[in-house]
């Protein structure tokens, strides 16, 4: 059974949890992904114990944290300031997330600088480096696993399959040889991530990357996207009309790979940015687009095993 829940990304500088608690509920909604925002790195842990009060008051469970802005990317640049930033910034999302009870947290790894691109197989192995005693991180805090985010561009990896199979495998394999200590990794999917190149020929498509990514994913982001990937947005009609991403399309890859995911309560978490942010005839438009875009999803996915709980 497949969950639906939404990412608080849109409500950044513009609306309260309060406020987005009580639109999910509206909409049916009762899981949410917490996005990172810039004070989260400074708050006090007390912050995020009245969040979850707050939370768990309305009914709504925080399962997961991930990050919103590619704040963690420092791991990839062959600098040392910028690697021990992002060790810190991890280890305070981890803890983040054990303070608000969520089961996983996770980021897109990081991005190779376009002029230092000989620097992406160390960057790649810098991060997992990381990533192994974050793991044990993770297991302290109480969280059953992390995750990272396939992208789309051979910068920011992993973004192929090779990539997901040496990433994954590489952390599957250091769990099974310490599975009291540490947690699993898994993929945090999204259904718009394709990959073109530089004349926009395409080299994998949002689908084909989704459906191989799905035995080792633990939640995905729901999100519409154009023709070359370049652009987000949501459900809406004018949206749909505009996109390429088809729900029954990825409705069907859930039914044909239901028994290759790997946990059994699979969520799929709306993740659009909402109208322009700092403006007032578009701000008041966030709950619109939000319910609009949710009962899109549901609409489709209400009759099916995978159907949305």
């Amino acid at each position: 059974m497949l969950e639906l829940g939404i990412k608080s990304d849109p409500i950044e500088t513009r609306y309260s949890f309060d406020w987005l608690f009580n639109v999910m509920l509206e909409g049916g909604i009762r899981t949410m992904q917490l996005g990172s925002f810039y004070e989260l790195y400074a708050l006090e842990d007390a912050y995020f114990h009245e969040l979850r009060e707050l939370a768990e008051r309305k009914g709504i469970r925080i399962k997961s944290v991930f990050t919103a802005h590619r704040e963690l990317g420092g791991f990839f640049v062959n600098d040392p300031y910028m690697e021990r930033a992002a060790r810190s910034g991890f280890e305070k999302l981890i803890r983040v997330a054990g303070i608000l009870g969520a089961d996983y947290c996770g980021s897109n790894p990081g991005a190779i600088y376009r002029d230092q691109a000989a620097h992406k197989k160390a960057g790649v192995e810098c991060y997992l480096h990381h990533m192994r005693e974050l793991m044990a991180l993770a297991k302290d805090v109480g969280l059953r696993g992390l995750t990272m985010e396939p992208m789309s561009c051979m910068a920011e990896p992993p973004t192929t399959p090779e990539e997901m199979d040496h990433m994954i495998g590489a952390l599957r394999q250091h769990h099974a040889s310490h599975p009291d200590t540490t947690v699993p990794v898994y993929l945090c999917g999204d259904i718009s991530h394709g990959l073109k190149d530089e004349q926009y020929r395409q080299i994998h498509s949002n689908l084909e990357l989704f459906e191989y990514g799905l035995p080792m994913m633990a939640e995905f982001h729901f999100k519409n996207t154009d023709q070359h990937y370049s652009s987000t947005f949501g459900f809406s009609a004018p949206e749909r009309e505009r996109g390429i991403v088809d729900l029954q399309e990825i409705k069907d890859i859930l039914l044909r790979n239901e028994e290759r995911i790997p946990v059994g309560d699979l969520v799929g978490y709306l993740e659009i940015g909402g109208p322009k942010v700092g403006r007032d005839y578009s701000d008041s438009q966030l709950r619109r687009v939000l319910l609009e875009s949710l009962a899109a999803i549901r609409t489709v996915f209400s009759e099916a095993r995978v159907g949305v709980e």
